[in-house]
């Protein structure tokens, strides 16, 4: 016989430690399944630090979610004992006509966010890490700063603990299906469906509905995801300031820098020495997330190091540290919060492409509400599973 539950979530990384929080504190019978440690550092949701920002050159549609956010993450910051999110405002810089700067101050503008706009010089005196050309200018949001991630998914699992929820670590899930529905004889009207079974390493569990937040390895559990779904290899820097209190956190907001080979993003010395910063898509690596190099390599350290010499010359020191981790990107970079049409009882949080964990609370709040009442409140219709159909 099967262990019962209501909800089944299949990792428990970012993503699915929230799901699990917002389940039990609803009072459902909630069993998270994670195959690694908690936390751990093979994935998308590990290390020092995550950038949180309001201005969002990715799209205005984002800055609802953001502002549930960012009260979820404040919220939830109260209950732990260490300090979740870290204030330093947020800068996005670029060619004054760049589409992702113009996004960023009409995400501002339309949500009656604060901001303020600076030439390359305005941006220097301000802030003097940064060396930017001068056609270049940059928006500064004051409610940005940066989260810490591994503390953040020990508070949710920590808080969903506390409501009653059963956690497994190291139990890998081999497989699920969907289980027969109720007989028409059985059926009460209702949109009736069998629930689903999950086999794991360790063992057997059944439950009326599946959330699946595995990251990288998502498209391994739903077929439909196998041509959406792409990991790719992603490394940062940490590199030592020549001129320290430049890049301080009470001096140098987190940021995102548009250059012609693409675009960074970077944070203020914080935690371990050096500070951080990367480059999206890296040297565009797809992989395997089983199967990649982990260990930064030299190519990937001159890569960051030649960007660091450009804009940023007074935080181009001595390496002091580099880490990988995964993103997984779908083909338009937003992401994936549906439920399956073959199978409703089966939810889906996947593709984040890179720029998901700061959405990781309120991410939580809608896989909940999508696994429980097969709708939520929060606009997600730009991130429906069916815009990739052919």
């Amino acid at each position: 016989m099967s262990d019962q539950y209501d909800v089944i979530v299949i990792g428990v990384g970012g993503m699915g430690s929230a799901t699990v929080a917002h389940l039990a504190d609803r009072g459902v019978d909630v069993l998270g399944l994670e195959r690694r440690d908690i936390p751990h550092s093979y994935g998308s949701s590990h290390g020092h630090s995550r950038i949180f920002r309001l201005a969002y050159g990715e799209g205005s549609g984002y800055v609802p979610l953001l502002q549930r956010a960012e009260e979820l993450w404040e919220t939830l910051e109260d209950e732990h004992d260490r300090q979740l999110l870290y204030r330093t405002g947020s800068i996005d810089a670029g060619p004054a006509d760049s589409d992702f700067l113009g996004e960023s101050q009409r995400s501002c503008d339309k949500h009656d966010l604060e901001y303020e706009r600076f030439s390359s010089d305005e941006l220097t005196e301000r802030y003097p890490g940064y060396q930017l050309p001068e056609d270049y200018e940059a928006i500064y949001q004051p409610d940005g700063g940066f989260l810490a991630p591994e503390e953040c998914t020990v508070a949710h699992v920590n808080r969903a603990h506390e409501a009653g929820a059963t956690i497994r670590a190291r139990e890998r899930v081999v497989d699920w299906r969907a289980l027969e529905s109720k007989s028409d004889s059985e059926d009460d009207g209702s949109d009736q469906h069998g629930g689903v079974r999950v086999e794991t390493d360790h063992d057997a569990y059944e439950a009326d509905n599946l959330v699946i937040t595995a990251g990288a390895w998502a498209a391994r559990f739903v077929d439909a995801l196998e041509d959406v779904l792409v990991p790719e290899r992603q490394v940062t820097a940490r590199l030592q300031p020549t001129e320290p209190a430049q890049f301080d956190r009470e001096q140098f907001p987190v940021w995102n820098l548009e250059v012609p080979d693409g675009r960074y993003y970077g944070f203020p010395v914080h935690g371990v020495p050096g500070f951080k910063f990367g480059r999206y898509h890296h040297r565009e690596e797809t992989v395997a997330p089983d199967a990649f190099e982990r260990e930064p390599t030299q190519a990937d350290e001159r890569l960051l190091r030649e960007f660091a010499d450009t804009y940023f010359p007074a935080g181009a020191g001595p390496t002091m540290g580099m880490d990988t981790c995964l993103f997984t990107n779908t083909p338009d970079e937003h992401f994936v919060l549906d439920t399956l049409s073959a199978h409703p009882q089966v939810t889906v949080g996947a593709g984040f492409s890179g720029h998901g964990f700061k959405f990781a609370s309120v991410i939580g709040e809608i896989l909940a509400d999508l696994a429980l009442e097969g709708e939520t409140d929060h606009d997600i219709s730009m991130f429906g599973l069916d815009r990739f159909a052919e």
